[in-house]
């Protein structure tokens, strides 16, 4: 369980794809408070470390979330957003984020606002249904408040420190990035409506 909040942006050292997994291998300070087998949000998507080292980490990555996920394009020299699980003693800084990516969304427009910055996506018509003004969404991990939601589109604000601290500090116009809707609007959906997000499009 995670809560939306970056504490690193990695930078991939390697990338290697083989029978259908792919071997990245990550530096990041973060390293240093990782064993084997623990969890390590990339990008939003929850991973296990198969190795850590000092300054490096490795994950293996499979083809059900290669498919289902930006994870697909992961290349050496590539920053990635970056955040350890929660603790039960922790401080709820974003909101609720599991790690389990429900699709990815397209950036359509990119426009300044002073020091801050204004981003509309496009994301799948299943997903817009769960997005609401001030609602919350995890974009590649970032836990970020909903400006506003049109039939086919999304926009989110982003402050300076977003800005500097996460890689959507350099998202621009046809750049993928990872959604996770709400939890607890899925929930809510579920017993009001009867509905819920396909199993095809949950990454784990």
């Amino acid at each position: 369980m995670f809560t939306g909040i970056v504490i690193d942006q990695g930078l991939v050292k390697r990338a290697r794809t083989r029978r259908g997994i792919t071997e990245v291998e990550i530096e990041t300070s973060v390293a240093r408070k990782l064993e084997p087998g623990d969890s390590i949000a990339v990008n939003g998507v929850c991973l296990t470390a198969t190795s850590a080292h000092h300054r490096r980490f490795t994950t293996e990555i499979m083809s059900e979330t290669t498919a289902r996920s930006t994870l697909s394009d992961m290349r050496k020299g590539q920053r990635v957003n970056l955040e350890l699980p929660m603790r039960p003693s922790d401080r709820l800084g974003g909101h609720i984020v599991q790690g389990h990516v429900d699709g990815m969304g397209t950036v359509l427009r990119v426009e300044e606002d002073g020091d801050a910055r204004r981003m509309w996506l496009s994301a799948p018509a299943d997903l817009l249904g769960y997005l609401i003004e001030k609602g919350s969404v995890a974009l590649d991990g970032v836990s970020l408040t909903i400006v506003e939601v049109g039939t086919t589109s999304f926009q989110v604000a982003l402050i300076p420190h977003t800005l500097d601290a996460t890689t959507l500090g350099s998202a621009k116009p046809g750049t993928l990035v990872n959604i996770e809707i709400d939890l607890i609007a899925k929930y809510v959906s579920r017993f009001v409506n009867g509905t819920r997000v396909s199993n095809k499009e949950r990454i784990t």
